[in-house]
């Protein structure tokens, strides 16, 4: 499995990118449904469900929530 190729293709940049900025502003739980739905929209309209999609947009998530804590953390320091 190659990380980077699996990245680059379709528009897997695309999920990790908006899910980042997505849960820095509103949490993670933006990610997670805006994944969701993304992932589900994909499945009803007769496509399969993607789960390297969804991972990366996840980890957009997580990275994204941890510079909101982060920056949260060096105000309140």
């Amino acid at each position: 499995m190659n990380i980077i190729k699996d990245f680059l293709d379709s528009n897997r940049y695309k999920h990790l990118l908006i899910s980042l900025v997505g849960s820095y502003t509103s949490g993670i739980g933006f990610a997670l449904g805006a994944n969701l739905a993304t992932e589900y929209k994909d499945k009803s309209y007769g496509d399969r469900w993607d789960w390297k999609d969804f991972s990366f947009g996840i980890a957009g998530g997580v990275i994204g929530e941890v510079l909101r804590i982060l920056t949260i953390y060096l105000i309140w320091k």
